[in-house]
């Protein structure tokens, strides 16, 4: 199989409460923890290459990121791992949301790592801009630095400033 078909999040529902699927979290731990469907397994896109499902599928296997994207770009590659039917989620977790059905949220949780990231981005190119204007010209290197390095991150898929994140005290697990 080199592609997944498309299933709407009603039918996912149903299907789910039914145990005719094993719903299959492509996202980042960080998201997952955040907000994530009742009954869905997290497997994250960026390991699941270390090796097959370590699961036995409930049925058929129906993948989902956020919005869809994500699955559907790697699709031949979800695909690969399963050997019956595979499906992928109309919408992702947003779809199943606007379709109205609920998710599991931990308010708790720290905001996923790619939101902090645009945070702090953000407000450090701002603060380069405001003391560009304000205090020196020179700040305009601010700015600049970081923009280099979200060029780099695009280019290379290595971002030092998730790194540092990931690192915070407020992303650390604690052991249960």
């Amino acid at each position: 199989m080199t592609t997944l078909a498309p299933i709407d999040p009603k039918t996912v529902a149903a299907r789910l409460r039914a145990k005719e699927v094993t719903l299959i979290d492509i996202r980042e731990p960080d998201e997952y923890a955040r907000e994530h469907i009742a009954g869905a397994v997290s497997m994250p896109l960026s390991r699941l290459e270390a090796g097959k499902l370590d699961l036995e599928p409930r049925g058929d296997v129906v993948f989902h990121c956020k919005s869809g994207m994500r699955t559907n770009t790697n699709c031949a590659r979800l695909a690969s791992h399963v050997d019956g039917p595979a499906f992928m989620l109309e919408g992702g977790l947003e779809g199943w949301k606007q379709a109205g059905l609920k998710v599991e949220t931990d308010a708790k949780a720290p905001l996923e790592l790619q939101r902090q990231v645009q945070i702090v981005i953000g407000v450090l190119m701002l603060a380069g801009v405001a003391a560009t204007t304000f205090v020196h010209p020179a700040f305009i290197a601010l700015p600049a630095i970081l923009g280099a390095g979200l060029l780099f991150a695009g280019v290379s898929g290595w971002c030092g400033m998730a790194h540092l994140l990931a690192a915070a005290p407020w992303n650390r697990r604690t052991p249960a």
